[in-house]
């Protein structure tokens, strides 16, 4: 059964609109469809307690702003209001139609849309799609996942002086992703993480990763020349775990490092951080500490 539950779209200038989560939504020639011309972000409903029972999008600004930047290195339209308006048309149809839910899982994309004539803009389609949480990311919330490191293939520094590569984008090209996360389950694990030819930690394919080398501080990959995408999520982790007393870093790291780390997450935006417990077959994050540690981080992070 889909864990669909709400679909707006909005295609070639017209307003958003609810549509059957049955019914076709893009055109057989969209770009986005055909040559995964296109970026998404992805986000999470949550339902306010209280009689007003009003539903939040987290860190949305984040998200928009992100996703802007995305559309700019695509040469895309950039449009944060009409994207804004997509969620809040699904957002408020999944409010009123799912009053038991406190949570959903959301993805905003935007394709190139059909193809144009030579020289005219773009006209994108704008798809929001909202799912039921999926009970494995609930799951690895309170229990943690195992994880397969695997090479992305190319050198820390491979995105320098070419923006073509788009490194950083959050495009729909996520093949690479998924094909990752399925080898990472042949391998006996629930998720992937991508280290550079070096040996130099990447990030997961849906994921940013994070450790904590001591008492007191928290580090991630810094996002530079490597081509991994600025996770919105460990921003605001950090910027909470600073007021918070703890001291922040982003770095290089290694997969030794993760080893030694007193706690090893991996952080998004829908599951928010989860502890990583088994790094290619060996227990990680064993510290005494370590699940109190991952409990102040989630709540710091709005899990």
């Amino acid at each position: 059964m889909s864990a669909l539950l709400v679909v707006a779209v909005s295609a070639e200038g017209c307003p958003p609109a609810v549509v059957d989560v049955n019914q076709p939504v893009v055109a057989a020639d969209d770009l986005g469809l055909t040559r995964g011309d296109g970026c998404f972000e992805g986000l999470r409903l949550v339902r306010q307690d209280g009689d007003g029972g009003g539903v939040v999008v987290p860190n949305l600004e984040a998200h928009l702003a992100r996703l802007q930047r995305s559309a700019r290195a695509l040469e895309l339209p950039e449009d944060p209001t009409a994207w804004a308006r997509a969620l809040d048309v699904a957002a408020q149809e999944w409010a009123g139609g799912f009053p038991e839910a406190g949570e959903a899982a959301v993805k905003l994309s935007v394709t190139r849309g059909r193809p144009q004539p030579a020289g005219a803009p773009p006209q994108p389609t704008v798809v929001v799609t909202v799912s039921a949480m999926d009970p494995g990311s609930l799951r690895a919330r309170r229990e943690g996942i195992a994880v397969a490191s695997m090479t992305r293939g190319y050198s820390p520094d491979a995105f320098a002086g070419a923006p073509w590569l788009l490194g950083g984008v959050k495009t729909l090209s996520y093949a690479v992703h998924t094909s990752a996360q399925r080898e990472a389950a042949r391998r006996g694990a629930h998720d992937a993480l991508f280290v550079a030819a070096d040996g130099s930690l990447l990030e997961a394919p849906t994921a940013s990763v994070l450790w904590v080398p001591g008492p007191g501080m928290l580090r991630t990959v810094a996002a530079r020349e490597n081509g991994i995408l600025g996770s919105t999520t460990q921003h605001l982790l950090f910027e909470r775990a600073v007021r918070a007393g703890w001291r922040t870093e982003e770095t290089t790291g290694t997969l030794h490092d993760l080893r030694d780390a007193h706690l090893v997450l991996f952080t998004s935006a829908v599951r928010g951080p989860v502890r990583v417990v088994q790094l290619d077959g060996e227990p990680v994050s064993q510290h005494a500490g370590a699940a109190a540690l991952t409990a102040e981080l989630q709540a710091l992070a709005g899990f």
